[in-house]
């Protein structure tokens, strides 16, 4: 069957009543869709309204099929385990009554003696081998992930609804999520900013303010039609910029012209050389003339104004996110961290990492990979001072910034501008206010407390109060930056590292982060004879 999704008219707003969607118009095919859009722009809310978990405010969504959703974190109660997940608790528990020869004649006919099997098999499809009966909270989240959606697979639904499938996952679980959607025949909307997976999407369709708008091909045909989009916006700000001088230069000229003709008017009369009524008359013609083309040339200015606003709001709508940072002077030889022989862990007797000495130097770039629980986060702890090594030393000999997942340097009850100051007491109200700015929270949005912001306005806010001090510091350490980020966002972060001249020390499984930042080197963790291998 050929799957298509209407939407009309579509609104929904939060329960505070802000807008989130509004009148919004679009059709997703029978194809696979990835749905892009800045933080906030409603892509998890739409995927909901899809899937009918929510109901819109006005308008419509229409499905002619059936439809199943892959949230960004599974959720699951107390107790549940991988056969809550399939809805094949009760299935699983007539073939048990069944074998145990306990079932009746009425339920032997409704048991489905393939279900092992074919649970068996979708989980595999998805790097499982687990048991129907191994409890979720068993499982990491990327292996929930894994499980949720071979679940979907399981069921084989005609729409499939992604929500940051790869969030969670290790380089080896981004690749699957990948192969399985090459593979998909049937329609999915894939909300992601993971921009190897977005490729292999057939279109793009990006929400805004401006509504819903599709693009055919994937990741790079999109960014390639939003260049062009940028382009023509620049242009047309600077033509309305060039209209409006030209018509202040043409009102000017227009003024000084009336100017002249009053004072030639002046010296007439003061001369007496017309009667008084026929000077009178010509006054009032002028002054008449005068006014009409005062109003006409007011219409005009009022029309370039709005043409110029209309102009530099486009611009403000597709033109990506900035962010800058500053020199730290850091010279090439001077020693960022000594690493000799250490291990660390949270059993000491059982340390994830074993013996591991590296020596950073000058402004290094340093990608800490490996596949999930190898002991990334646990060696970005160690060199931060928030974790102490088991054996080994650990020196840290330049000022380090630590952003981790959570950004947890931001207190959730304090505001951004209080958060910026307590990291750099000495800063003065304009460089806290421009600092905030350059990463788009601007005006009162330095007053909003932290606990209110998205995930990638967390990390926003932290990059702010880090390394947006005119003197930032000299070591970065990056854990998972890219997981909370929208599309404009990633690429902001990855120019701006690009020209950051301090050593830098990142975890990620976004390979095309990675490949952007053009490492030095990379630490591989889980592998080897002593557990790391450096390449």
């Amino acid at each position: 069957m050929s799957t298509s999704v209407t939407l009309s008219q579509l609104s929904w707003s939060a329960p505070d009543g802000t807008p989130v969607l509004s009148d919004l118009d679009a059709v997703f095919g029978a194809e696979r869709s990835g749905l892009v859009g800045r933080n906030g722009s409603g892509k998890t809310t739409l995927l909901r309204l899809i899937a009918g978990e929510l109901r819109p405010r006005s308008g419509q969504v229409g499905c002619d099929g059936r439809v199943a959703m892959l949230r960004q974190d599974v959720q699951f109660a107390a107790g549940e385990t991988i056969a809550e997940l399939f809805e094949a608790r009760e299935a699983l528990a007539l073939l048990d009554r069944a074998e145990a020869g306990l079932a009746g004649i009425d339920e032997l006919a409704e048991a489905d003696w393939t279900l092992p099997a074919r649970m068996a098999a979708a989980l595999d499809r998805c790097g499982l081998a687990l048991d129907p009966q191994a409890p979720l909270s068993d499982l990491s989240g990327g292996e929930r992930t894994r499980g949720g959606l071979a679940a979907l697979l399981f069921a084989e639904p005609d729409l499939l609804l992604l929500d940051e499938p790869t969030n969670n996952l290790d380089r080896a679980g981004r690749t699957l999520v990948a192969e399985v959607l090459r593979d998909w025949r049937r329609a999915a909307i894939v909300v992601s900013h993971d921009r190897e997976l977005l490729e292999e999407m057939d279109a793009i369709v990006e929400l805004s303010e401006l509504g819903a708008r599709r693009y055919g091909g994937g990741y790079s045909a999109y960014r390639a039609w939003k260049a062009r989009e940028i382009e023509a916006a620049r242009h047309d700000l600077a033509d309305a910029e060039k209209d409006r001088a030209a018509q202040k230069r043409r009102a000017q000229q227009a003024a000084e012209r009336k100017a002249r003709k009053d004072s030639r008017g002046r010296k007439g009369r003061a001369k007496g050389g017309q009667p008084k009524i026929l000077l009178d008359a010509a006054k009032e013609r002028a002054e008449g003339s005068g006014g009409a083309g005062a109003r006409l040339r007011e219409d005009r200015r009022a029309a370039t104004e709005a043409r110029v606003a209309a102009a530099r709001e486009a611009i403000e709508i597709v033109a990506p996110l900035a962010m800058e940072i500053s020199p730290t002077g850091l010279a090439r030889s001077r020693v960022v961290l000594r690493l000799d022989r250490v291990s660390a862990g949270p059993d000491p007797d059982r340390p994830v990492i074993r013996d591991l000495s590296l020596v950073m130097t000058g402004p290094e770039r340093i990608a800490i990979t490996g596949p999930n629980g190898s002991g990334k986060t646990t060696l970005l702890d160690l060199v931060a001072g928030r974790r102490a090594p088991c054996a080994g030393t650990a020196r840290l000999e330049v000022a380090c910034a630590y952003l981790d997942q959570h950004v947890d340097l931001l207190a959730p009850g304090m505001s951004l501008r209080d958060a910026y100051k307590r990291l750099n007491p000495a800063a003065p109200e304009m460089e806290c206010r421009a600092a905030l700015a350059r990463f788009r929270f601007r005006a009162e949005d330095g007053l909003r407390q932290a606990g209110s912001l998205s995930g990638g306005e967390r990390l926003r806010a932290g990059l702010a109060c880090t390394i947006g001090r005119p003197v930032p510091p000299a070591l970065l350490i990056l854990d998972e930056p890219t997981n909370h980020l929208d599309l404009d966002g990633i690429e902001a972060l990855e120019a701006a590292l690009i020209g950051y001249d301090g050593a830098l020390l990142v975890v990620s499984h976004d390979e095309a982060f990675l490949d952007r930042l053009r490492l030095d080197r990379r630490v591989e963790l889980g592998g080897g004879r002593d557990g790391f291998g450096l390449f």
